[in-house]
């Protein structure tokens, strides 16, 4: 497969502004809608979200005047995994949209992932129904492409289908079903216990695993002809390098 891993010498000033946002900015927003606003403003949250995942890509454009297409083809992006989540509307949890995420983050780097995912949870709940879950599927989704490009760069990730198919399925597991359970709880229920989150986990965990086997299913078809072919657009017009 043409794409590889690069070799940084060390995070780059917007990796380490992303990494703040999704570590302390983003959770802190979702605790404000969920204790100060009472749940009731996850629009608001949401668009908030949006717009702290949009910082890195000012930083990319600050020294050079932004192209159409190096914002084109993440909005492309975007628009496959909603395609792609509203196309499996009758298969609950069977979606391919961490699987073009991972890909995303690969492919361009882990501000573009979490750019993708973050609005293809945003975009896709106009069909499937906005509520307070929405801001933990951007933020899970997001995470996912994120952590993708951030491993993928430093060489942790591999573009072979083996490794993206393990590191789907568990991210897909741990991170995107680990938070939407978590936020059953905060939002579901007036009282936090360990034995609710208990339950819950355990409740929720075959709706995860498949979940996870539709990642793993969909990075096998998808992977390879969508990386190659992303490789091929990124060389020939120089999409979203450092400058």
């Amino acid at each position: 497969m043409s794409a590889k891993p690069a070799t940084p010498s060390g995070l780059s000033r917007r990796t380490r502004l992303a990494a703040m946002l999704i570590l302390l900015v983003i959770p802190a927003t979702m605790a404000l809608g969920i204790w100060v606003l009472d749940d009731r403003k996850y629009y608001f949250i949401s668009l908030l979200i949006i717009l702290y995942t949009m910082a890195p890509f000012v930083m990319v454009f600050e020294s050079r005047k932004p192209q159409a297409r190096e914002l084109v083809v993440i909005a492309v992006l975007t628009a496959i995994a909603v395609a792609g989540r509203g196309a499996f509307f009758m298969l609950p949890q069977f979606k391919p949209v961490v699987a073009i995420v991972i890909i995303a983050g690969v492919s361009f780097g882990a501000e573009a992932g979490f750019l993708v995912g973050a609005g293809a949870g945003f975009v896709s709940n106009f069909f499937f129904g906005q509520g307070p879950w929405t801001p933990w599927q951007m933020s899970g989704f997001g995470i996912i492409g994120f952590l993708a490009g951030l491993l993928f760069r430093a060489g942790w990730l591999k573009s072979s289908r083996l490794s993206l198919c393990v590191f789907g399925g568990l991210a897909t597991v741990i991170i995107y079903g680990g938070l939407l359970n978590l936020s059953t709880v905060l939002t579901g229920t007036s009282s936090f216990s360990l034995g609710m989150l208990a339950a819950v986990y355990a409740s929720g965990f075959w709706f995860d695993l498949v979940h996870a086997t539709a990642t793993v299913f969909f990075l096998l078809v998808l992977a390879r002809p969508m990386l190659e072919k992303l490789e091929r657009v990124k060389r020939k017009y120089g999409l979203l390098e450092e400058q």
